[in-house]
């Protein structure tokens, strides 16, 4: 069988190898070389011998691993292992063996070859920009400090079960009333394109007057059924360019920005910002990274607003200044958060003040996000229900009409 070796840069390659230990111990290594012979000398170098050694496959082309690969997964199964009291290199060697997905197997094999070639865990994080984001290294490499991974991971898999809580509410706060909307709204389509033009038959040929709102609707309803094709097609380029319009908008935080254009959402949409810089930041200030290095490590999470208020905030902390001041001068602050950041100052716990800031702002959105729902989806319900019923009224009242004048 024939392999395409996949290049990477610099004339090398990737290649896959089993490699024999000599207590008999068999490995799956994968490593850079500029060929066949040159992986086998660099296995030799481990101590190892090459029991076989083939080009990488291309990762099912990498899009494959991406899609099965989950950071908060293999944080979870690496911590546990970690704390059963296996090292780094056995914990990633025992999820490499028992990985199914060739894609995932390879990203693991990756960090062992780093690791084994001395460098630092942190280091083969950053190699893999796409799996691993600047926050997790900047964890992990604080952790490489005080050699105490597990509390790192651990603290990053609460700060994502936090982030990811608040998410899922806000999602599902929204699923009930984007169903509500589809199925109204294809009943009412159903209506208009199907159910009038048949009663605009019928009265037609009754030759009777019409109110003057039902006629609107059934001439509306003749027009739907005669291009119903153009109207379908309409629809479809409209749902189709909302929905580009939405992805495009979330990728340059210009969604935030719709929000707080809406009535009553500038403040709440703020809170959300503070909530998720302040969870984040002291997540990094507790794991002992200085404050200026975790302001520029967020930066890239933060919307545009925040990180242009939190890059003049960092300038000020290291101009001297307080980061309670400073987040403050930048509208980065309520006056609790201003009050309990200034705490947390003066007590040296300020990466803890910062989390028990943004655990006081989770609580508000839920609660907000609770009384929303509420009171928008029997709103919401109660709009559907009058549409339709607008529809079906329209539709019986020439019938009215002709049973007066029968009677």
């Amino acid at each position: 069988m024939c392999f395409a070796a996949m290049p990477i840069g610099d004339g090398l390659m990737q290649y896959e190898i089993r490699a024999l230990s000599p207590d008999h111990l068999m490995s799956r290594i994968t490593l850079d070389a500029r060929d066949e012979q040159d992986a086998r000398r660099q296995v030799e170098e481990r101590g190892l011998f090459a029991a076989e050694v083939r080009p990488a496959a291309r990762l099912r082309a990498r899009g494959s691993a991406v899609r099965h690969w989950s950071l908060v997964l293999f944080s979870q199964e690496l911590l546990a292992l970690l704390e059963a009291g296996l090292s780094i290199v056995e914990g990633l060697e025992a999820l490499s063996e028992k990985e199914a997905n060739d894609g995932v197997r390879t990203i693991i094999e990756r960090l062992l070859t780093g690791l084994r070639d001395g460098k630092r865990f942190s280091t083969v994080l950053s190699e893999q920009p796409a799996l691993f984001p600047p926050l997790y290294v900047g964890i992990v490499k604080s952790a490489e400090g005080t050699s105490d991974l597990p509390r790192s991971l651990a603290r990053y898999l609460e700060y994502r079960r936090r982030i990811d809580g608040v998410r899922g509410k806000i999602v599902s706060a929204i699923i009930y009333p984007a169903i509500l909307v589809l199925v109204g709204g294809g009943v009412s389509f159903f209506l208009i394109g199907y159910v009038v033009p048949k009663f605009a038959e019928v009265y037609q040929e009754a030759g009777r007057s019409l109110p003057f709102m039902s006629r609107l609707l059934l001439d509306w309803g003749r027009f739907a059924s005669t291009h119903a094709a153009v109207l379908l097609s309409l629809c479809a380029l409209v749902v189709a360019a909302a929905v580009l319009g939405a992805r495009q908008a979330v990728r340059r935080g210009g969604f935030g920005r719709f929000l707080t254009m809406l009535p009553g959402m500038r403040t709440r949409v703020h809170i959300y910002q503070l909530s998720r810089l302040y969870l984040t930041l002291g997540m990094l200030l507790e794991g002992g990274i200085p404050i200026v290095a975790a302001i520029d490590t967020i930066l890239v999470m933060m919307s545009a607003d925040v990180a242009g208020s939190l890059r003049r905030a960092s300038e000020a902390v290291q101009a001297g200044t307080p980061l309670s001041d400073a987040f403050d001068l930048n509208g980065l602050t309520t006056p609790i958060s201003l009050r309990m950041l200034r705490v947390g100052e003066r007590s040296g716990q300020l990466g803890a003040m910062l989390t028990r800031s943004a655990e006081f702002y989770d609580g508000e959105i839920s609660r907000w996000i609770e009384r929303f729902v509420r009171v928008f989806e029997p709103l919401l319900m109660a709009g559907i229900g009058i549409l339709v019923g607008a529809i079906v009224v329209l539709l019986y009242m020439p019938i009215f009409d002709l049973a007066d004048s029968l009677s």
